[in-house]
């Protein structure tokens, strides 16, 4: 037996001349998540996509669909011969219905039908009537039109009929790769990957670089990042990870200046260091987890003189956010518990009591001038070591 799959989109709409190449890349993302059940088969046809698969796989398919961005949500549905007539439409609802109940055990039911073809001879509104007389009396369930537990959809299209109870929810957004690829800084925390995300869903593709401090920072530290960045792949939202060692050039830079500068001397070098890496990867950006004013060293002044460093624009999804919001985002797309667990990062590596909140870039390049900067970027890119997640 075999399903559909209905994959809505909703953003893609509006691009107008644009709009196929979007849709190019999104039937592409549709057909790597569920590149690991072979005898799924991608379809587009007339502003939708709906994936083919036996009907044992469905449920596993709608699971790994429900992450890709640029779709706002699937549904598993039966197909029914829209050319025949009402009744036979009517038949494969009632039996979408009588699988939804043994299931799900619903309280009450609602139909929703919509006709893309318009020439079919029925309304919605009398194929809602027909088929939920049917459905009631071969269910018994009652009907509820204001909050229904169950949802019995009808999309009635010009060669066939879907038919499908409930909806699982996608993202939504523009699928990955469609506005370029960017950077991510990606640290321990948990803040850093729900950015990676939230830059994935605006469309775009994902590497990471992560810092790392060894022997202050231990391993554990690097395999939770690199975990996370499983995760985030796991949303398509990233492909993989540089690890760059950072310690020696921490270190120089604690000693070369006055401490409360620390923090954004260590930001500044991050950004040279993420731009040599960016050259590699062909990406046009960075992105970060700052956000304005969480914490003492994320000041619009340190902000700026961070920024100055950069070649790439800086991209800072979070920076409206409060901590709250983000760790809603993050226990949502499944981030939260690896972030909290108790492994340091490079960031919190010798940082002083009272870090500056109005730090100016030419005061950080007279730090900078102490050390021969672009022999610390070579090193440590030569240093560094590239992991696909």
């Amino acid at each position: 037996m075999e399903s559909v799959i209905l994959c809505r989109y909703g953003e893609l709409f509006l691009k107008a001349g644009n709009r196929r190449a979007f849709e190019r890349v999104l039937a592409d993302n549709i057909r790597a998540a569920v590149a690991e059940l072979p005898r799924a088969r991608v379809e587009q046809t007339h502003g939708r996509l709906f994936v083919r698969l036996p009907a044992d796989e469905a449920d596993d398919a709608a699971g790994r669909l429900a992450r890709v961005f640029g779709l706002v949500s699937v549904s598993i549905a039966r197909q029914a011969d829209a050319k025949a007539d009402l009744d036979a439409i009517t038949a494969t609802a009632v039996e979408e219905a009588r699988a939804a109940v043994a299931r799900d055990r619903p309280a009450s039911f609602k139909i929703e039908s919509r006709r893309s073809d318009k020439r079919f001879p029925k309304s919605s509104l009398d194929i809602d009537r027909h088929v939920g007389a049917a459905v009631q009396a071969a269910t018994g369930l009652p009907v509820d039109v204001h909050a229904p537990a169950l949802r019995l959809g009808i999309e009635v299209g010009t060669e066939v009929a879907h038919v499908f109870a409930g909806k699982h929810e996608a993202p939504g957004g523009l699928p990955v790769g469609a506005s370029g690829r960017a950077l991510l800084l990606l640290s321990g925390g948990i803040d850093s990957p729900v950015a990676g995300w939230l830059a994935a869903k605006r469309g775009l593709a994902l590497d990471a670089v992560y810092f790392h401090s060894p022997p202050y920072v231990g391993e554990k530290s690097r395999d939770k990042v690199v975990a996370l960045g499983k995760q985030l792949a796991r949303w398509q939202a990233l492909r993989s990870i540089t690890v760059v060692p950072f310690t020696t050039v921490q270190k120089r830079l604690r000693d070369a200046g006055p401490a409360e500068l620390a923090v954004v001397l260590y930001r500044r070098m991050m950004m040279r260091i993420a731009d040599a890496v960016a050259d590699k990867l062909e990406a046009a950006g960075l992105v970060t987890g700052e956000n304005l004013g969480q914490v003492a060293s994320q000041t619009i002044e340190n902000l700026t003189a961070i920024e100055a460093a950069a070649r790439r624009v800086v991209l800072r999804p979070l920076l409206t956010y409060d901590k709250v919001e983000t760790t809603a985002l993050a226990r949502r797309i499944g981030t939260y518990e690896t972030s909290i667990l108790p492994f340091e990062d490079c960031c919190s590596l010798f940082v002083p009591a009272h870090p500056a909140t109005r730090a100016r870039a030419q005061d950080a390049e007279r730090v900078e001038d102490k050390l021969d900067v672009a022999a610390e970027i070579a090193d440590a890119v030569a240093g560094s070591e590239r992991i696909v997640v």
